[in-house]
């Protein structure tokens, strides 16, 4: 089943067909008299499935410039594809894995290693069906799971089964995670 989303916003259409979002002060649309920012606005996500709308999902609006649907919602582990997790996210989502095997990238926007291997990780994902691939941007707002997880360097690559890290690479290394990866799903 082929899904649709489509966002709308308190402010009137989006600008495009896409998700998009609104920073008041950088977009224009809203006096600067109004105040509230992004929390003031009203925003829900509309699950399309064929001409009916199958679901409408309350969008929370955090302190920057995206918005996020409810972790109810988000924690899903999926294969195939990296899923961006956040702090709120990343447990859910591992739990939900059940007895998958979980890789989870940990890597920041500036790191020229994690670049080179952000690629080759996508790779990993689509032809790996039986695990399920994660990554975490290792930014402000995600410094307290980063810390819980002991991340040292970037990038770091944590392997985890039945919810429990069990693995571990650091830095470009593909060869060392592929193998790592091999190891924990034969064990």
């Amino acid at each position: 089943m082929a899904l649709r989303l489509s966002v709308s916003s308190s402010h009137g259409p989006a600008s495009s067909p896409a998700i998009s979002t609104c920073r008041p002060a950088a977009c224009g649309r809203f006096p600067a008299l109004l105040g509230g920012g992004v929390a003031s606005q009203r925003r829900s996500l509309t699950v399309v499935s064929g001409p009916e709308t199958r679901a409408v999902i309350p969008v929370r609006s955090s302190g920057s410039d995206t918005a996020t649907v409810g972790a109810e919602a988000e924690a899903v582990a999926v294969t195939g594809q990296v899923t961006e997790v956040n702090k709120d996210t990343f447990w859910p989502i591992v739990k939900s894995a059940g007895p998958k095997v979980v890789v989870l990238d940990m890597y920041t926007q500036w790191c020229g290693p994690c670049k080179v291997m952000a690629p080759k990780f996508q790779e990993m994902s689509e032809k790996d069906q039986d695990v399920v691939f994660l990554k975490l941007d290792c930014n402000q707002d995600n410094k307290s799971l980063a810390k819980e997880l002991g991340i040292k360097v970037v990038p770091t690559f944590k392997i985890l089964k039945d919810g429990k890290v069990v693995k571990e690479v650091t830095g470009a290394k593909l060869d060392e995670l592929i193998q790592a990866i091999e190891t924990v799903k034969s064990s």
